[in-house]
């Protein structure tokens, strides 16, 4: 069932109320005219009674996420309720969609998968270096088909683990697998910017969100931090997308934080939970989905979503 709960917010100051049981969200802009997020913005619980959930895609016109615990994806389709749309999933987190349409997964259980004929999911990397995935935690995709990911050790225990370390990968569309850093303690969300010239991931230790020039052979260059997300309430830097304007939204304390291609702050959205990832969709991709604990959110924006 669909709640939904209304804000209102203010050009100068703040009024920020969450109501138990529906959440009412209140735009926190520090720069109000440029912020891609509607003055009058509705935060909208469209889903709930889940574990954990992650991974929010915009797929074939319904909305896919995960289930962590369950070891489920679930297909959300406007007007509709939820249903099981691949069960088991290998505790999927962090779901993408191919140039050719396939959806890809993140697999907590130690693989970047395929969705492939009778819902059967092909692996794509398992290993670096002869050694297992930790376990692989978000992705993004190029338009030639190289995948990003991440691998922090979230989803394998310590006497399973054969990485000493939570990489940063390249899947090159050969299949080939290249480690890009291994800089980060908890790397996490992942997203190119609009004209792929640069990678952004999160890290979650700290709430820190870092950069990276793309060069021509898919390597990158130039890390560097691109904004650090401070606050008490609860959520990290988690989950990230981007829209066709470079703003990069990133979970973080208390909600979404939007942040133009420069790094300067546009924008805040409270979620009633703490939120895990974020993905545009609708018709015009004009719709921002924020998975959050146990529900799901949506929240129009004036931009439309990159991916």
């Amino acid at each position: 069932m669909t709640t939904l709960v209304s804000f209102v917010r203010g050009a100068s100051r703040v009024l920020f109320l969450f109501a138990l049981g529906l959440g009412v969200g209140l735009v926190q802009s520090s720069a109000a005219q440029s912020s891609p997020v509607p003055e009058e913005a509705i935060v909208e619980k469209i889903a709930d009674g889940f574990q954990f959930t992650e991974g929010p895609i915009w797929y074939q016109g319904t909305l896919l996420f995960s289930d962590i615990p369950a070891n489920t994806v679930y297909q959300w389709t406007p007007g509709d309720s939820s249903r099981v749309f691949l069960k088991p999933s290998g505790h999927a987190n962090g779901l993408a969609v191919s140039p050719e349409g396939r959806l890809l997964l993140a697999q907590h259980d130690g693989q970047v998968g395929q969705l492939g004929p009778e819902s059967m999911v092909q692996p794509l990397a398992q290993s670096y270096q002869g050694k297992r995935l930790n376990s692989p935690n978000d992705l993004t995709v190029a338009d030639d088909g190289t995948i990003y990911f991440t691998d922090p050790p979230y989803g394998v225990e310590d006497e399973n683990r054969e990485l000493d370390f939570s990489g940063v990968y390249r899947l090159n569309p050969d299949g080939s697998l290249s480690l890009l850093t291994k800089e980060f303690s908890r790397p996490n969300g992942i997203v190119l910017s609009p004209d792929e010239s640069t990678l952004y991931v999160n890290d979650t230790d700290g709430n820190v969100i870092r950069a990276y020039n793309v060069t021509e052979n898919g390597g990158v260059a130039n890390g560097r931090v691109f904004a650090t997300m401070q606050g008490d309430a609860p959520g990290n830097a988690d989950g990230m997308k981007v829209d066709a304007r470079g703003n990069l939204y990133t979970t973080g304390p208390g909600g979404i934080w939007v942040y133009a291609p420069s790094g300067d702050r546009l924008d805040r959205i409270p979620v009633p939970k703490a939120p895990t990832n974020v993905a545009f969709g609708g018709p015009e991709r004009k719709t921002l989905y924020i998975t959050a604990q146990s529900s799901v959110y949506r929240i129009p924006v004036t931009v439309p979503g990159q991916e």
